[in-house]
């Protein structure tokens, strides 16, 4: 499963998919500014959401 830990409290969340239950997978949009955002999708196409946030930064997935 992917696991996102927070580097500052060590808090962790499990990620999957509420469609199909498949693990999210660690990723970076790369928005038309350039700017880079982190994210975590669905490896079947059923979306993307924002990777989680805890302690004010984006959570670390080791997978």
């Amino acid at each position: 499963m992917a696991t996102y830990t927070c580097p500052k409290c060590n808090m962790s969340v499990v990620t999957t998919c509420g469609h199909c239950s498949a693990d999210l997978v660690d990723d970076v949009l790369v928005l038309d500014s350039g700017a880079e955002v982190r994210i975590a999708q669905c490896p079947d196409g059923h979306g993307k959401i924002k990777s989680p946030l805890c302690c004010g930064s984006d959570m670390a997935c080791a997978v």
